[in-house]
C-alpha cells in the first residue's frame, strides 16, 4: 500500500518538534508499506529553513519505504499572522502540484492544522480516485479564534466553511484526542475514529542516556523543572515565569524552557526584567536528542492558556514526558488531566495560576522519592495504554480497511 501524506509541519527525527507522523510512517514502512510525505522545508517550530534559498522541491529518503518531498513554502512564517496565512496558502499550492507527480497512491492522508492543506489532500484524493483520510490534530479554526490570533471576518468565514467541507467530504475523519469527537461530529463528520497521541517508550530509555545536558548546564545539585515545545501565544509561558519569580529564593530549583516560537523574545525580555536567574532558555533540540534532555529533568511542565476548548487536547509533550519517566506538572484541564491523574503520573494545577504552579514545584522538590515514583507510574502507563507501536498498528489496520472499502 502506498500512502501519500500532506503535512506542512512534518518533522523528522533530526528536527525539533513533534515526530508522531515520522514514527507512524516508520512503522508502516517496516510492515511493507510505502509512505510519501509532502512537507515544508520551513520549521513550524522555529520558522527557519535548512537552506538559504528554498527550491521548488527537495527529495529525501531517510529510510527504505519513506520518501519526503520538501516543497516550496513562503518562508516568513513567524513575522505575523498574515505572513503565516501566506505560508499556509503557498504550501497548499506547491504541495498540490508536487502531489500530482506522486504515482500509484492508494490513500491520501491530510492533517490539520493548518487546515488549508486538508483541501489539497482532498483534491488530490479525488483526482487520483483514492480514499481521503482527514486527521484532526487540533480544533482549528476554533482554537485560533478563541486565542485571538484569527479575527479577520473573511478568514474566519473561509476557515469555518473549509472545516465543514473537509469533515463532510472525508472518507474517514481521524482525531488524536477523545475530546475532539463531538466537535467534528457536530460539524458534519460522518465516520470518526480515535487514533490517539502516544509515545514510543524505547525512544526515552533512560538507561541509554548520558545526562550530558544536565552536566553541561551544571544542574548537579538542582531540582530541574523543564518545559519543552513551542513558545507561542497558546502556551501561556508567562505563567511559568511568574511561578519562577515566586521561587527565586529557593536556589536549588531551576526552570528550563527548551524550544522556540514567536513569543520567545518577549519571554526572554520578561525574564530579564524580573531578574530570573533561576530560568534558562535553551534552543530547540532534535527529537533524537530529547531523551537525554528529558532524562536530565526532575519534573516537566505541560501548559496551555485557561480556555475551555483546550480541555479537549491530548498534547504530544505530555506523553513524551511520561514515556521518559518524568512527573508531569499539568496546567491543562480536561482529557489530558484525566490521563495524568489516572496514571498517578504527576500533579494537576489550575491553568493560569502561577502560585499553584510554584506550590506544585516546591512540593515535588521537597519529596523527590514521590516525584520519581510518579515518573515511573507514567512510563508504565504509556507502555500499557499509549504505546506508539500499538497506536501505529491501529492506524495501519484503519488504512488497509479504508483502501479495501474503496476497492
Amino acid at each position: 500500500m502506498h500512502i501519500l501524506l500532506i503535512h506542512q509541519a512534518f518533522a523528522a527525527l533530526d528536527e525539533a518538534g513533534g515526530t508522531r507522523h515520522y514514527e507512524l510512517a516508520h512503522y508502516l514502512a517496516a510492515h511493507g508499506h510505502t509512505v510519501t510525505i509532502i512537507a515544508s522545508p520551513v520549521s513550524y517550530l522555529t520558522g527557519r529553513t535548512r537552506q538559504e534559498r528554498i527550491p521548488w522541491v527537495v527529495r529525501e529518503t531517510p529510510e527504505p519505504g519513506i520518501t519526503i518531498l520538501r516543497t516550496y513554502t513562503y518562508p516568513a512564517f513567524h513575522k505575523s499572522f498574515v505572513h503565516r496565512v501566506f505560508s499556509f496558502f503557498s504550501f497548499m499550492v506547491s504541495s498540490f502540484f508536487n502531489g500530482l507527480s506522486v504515482r500509484k497512491v492508494d490513500v491520501v492522508w491530510g492533517t490539520s492544522p493548518p487546515i488549508f492543506q486538508g483541501f489539497t489532500a482532498w483534491l488530490l484524493a479525488r483526482l487520483k480516485g483514492v480514499p481521503f483520510l482527514f486527521e484532526v490534530r487540533d480544533l482549528w479554526p476554533a482554537f485560533a479564534i478563541a486565542v485571538g490570533v484569527l479575527h479577520n471576518k473573511l478568514l474566519i468565514s473561509l476557515s469555518l466553511w473549509l472545516e465543514h467541507f473537509l469533515y463532510r467530504h472525508a472518507d474517514q475523519v481521524m482525531v488524536n484526542s477523545p475530546g475532539f469527537i463531538d466537535h467534528v461530529k457536530n460539524r458534519g463528520a460522518r465516520r470518526v475514529v480515535l487514533v490517539p497521541n502516544g509515545a514510543d517508550p524505547a525512544m526515552f530509555d533512560s538507561g541509554n542516556c548520558t545526562r550530558n545536558f544536565r552536566k553541561y548546564h551544571h544542574f548537579d545539585n538542582n531540582f530541574v523543572v523543564l518545559y519543552a515545545g513551542a513558545h507561542g501565544i497558546s502556551n501561556d509561558l508567562d505563567v511559568v515565569l511568574q511561578a519562577a519569580a515566586l521561587l527565586k529564593k529557593d536556589d536549588t530549583i531551576r526552570l528550563v524552557l527548551v524550544g522556540d516560537g514567536k513569543e520567545k523574545p518577549a519571554l526572554q525580555s520578561q525574564a530579564q526584567q524580573l531578574g530570573l536567574s533561576n530560568v534558562l532558555f535553551v534552543p530547540p533540540v532534535p527529537k533524537n536528542e530529547m531523551a537525554d534532555v528529558l532524562a536530565s529533568a526532575d519534573a516537566c511542565i505541560a501548559i496551555l492558556k485557561p480556555l475551555e476548548l483546550y480541555k479537549t487536547t491530548y498534547p504530544n509533550k505530555v506523553f513524551d514526558y511520561m514515556a521518559a519517566g518524568r512527573p508531569v506538572i499539568c496546567a491543562i484541564d480536561g482529557v489530558i488531566r484525566q490521563v495524568v491523574e489516572e496514571a498517578d503520573a504527576g500533579r494537576f494545577v489550575p491553568p493560569g495560576d502561577p502560585q499553584a504552579m510554584a506550590d506544585a514545584i516546591r512540593s515535588l522538590a521537597a519529596n523527590p522519592a514521590r516525584a520519581q515514583q510518579q515518573g515511573k507510574n507514567g512510563r508504565c502507563y504509556i507502555e500499557n495504554k499509549f504505546n506508539r507501536a500499538t497506536i501505529a498498528e491501529q492506524l495501519m489496520i484503519l488504512l488497509i480497511e479504508l483502501r479495501k472499502g474503496n476497492g
